[in-house]
């Protein structure tokens, strides 16, 4: 089933979608590019790319959404050279239709948007010589999967819109699929998000949010 959204301009410019059943953006009104660099790219993919020296990094998103977290990391893969396995997964993506009319590759000058949207799903497909992108089409709970990923970007909806994703079951999934040290960011900063995440074993870390949101966090996966 295909998302029913509308596109708005944000701050910085950037497109974001709102989803009309939920009346809720997927990115933040303050601005959706500046929302994904910091949460996303800064907190978890560079800290990553510095963190671990193993050839290939996994990462796993929950919310493939607009595509714009694939997108930066698509171009921070290739800026780098590491080589990224990215898994994504959404229970009701977008059409292509209206993913065409997103702004990303315009205001970044990147080209990528049209592969991700129309990429088959349950197949690789490379961007680039560094990301590989594998879409899902499916529930978050309905996951099975014998991969393990240094980095989750956990991009859900609020817990207002979907408080079943936000729940410490969820969250010991989450650590399952993490490999040890890795992590798991995501811009909601909640103090049971916080609790529910350290039940499952996570050590927490609050850190500053982009402009329009004081904390987000990065839970981390101990070494074992």
């Amino acid at each position: 089933m295909k998302a029913d959204i509308r596109l708005i301009v944000t701050a910085d410019g950037s497109h974001t979608a709102v989803n009309e059943g939920l009346d809720k953006p997927y990115h933040s009104v303050h601005g959706a590019y500046q929302e994904s660099q910091r949460v996303y790219i800064e907190l978890g993919l560079l800290d990553a790319f510095d963190k671990f020296a193993e050839p290939e990094l996994y990462i796993f998103e929950m919310g493939f959404g607009t595509g714009l977290n694939a997108l930066l990391t698509a171009r921070e893969a290739q800026t780098h050279q590491r080589r990224v396995v990215y898994s994504s997964i959404d229970a009701y993506p977008l059409s292509v239709e209206d993913a065409r009319q997103l702004n990303y590759d315009e205001l970044l000058g990147t080209s990528y948007l049209p592969k991700l949207h129309e990429s088959a799903y349950n197949e690789p497909v490379s961007l680039n010589p560094y990301f590989t992108l594998i879409k899902y089409e499916s529930k978050l709970q309905d996951l099975r999967t014998p991969d393990r990923f240094h980095i989750i970007y956990y991009d859900a909806f609020a817990p207002t819109s979907q408080p079943e994703l936000w729940e410490p079951e969820i969250f010991s999934q989450m650590a399952q699929l993490l490999l040890p040290g890795g992590v798991l960011t995501t811009y909601c900063s909640k103090s049971y998000v916080q609790r529910n995440m350290r039940m499952a074993g996570l050590t927490v870390e609050k850190h500053p949010g982009p402009h329009g949101k004081r904390d987000i966090l990065r839970a981390v996966k101990q070494y074992e």
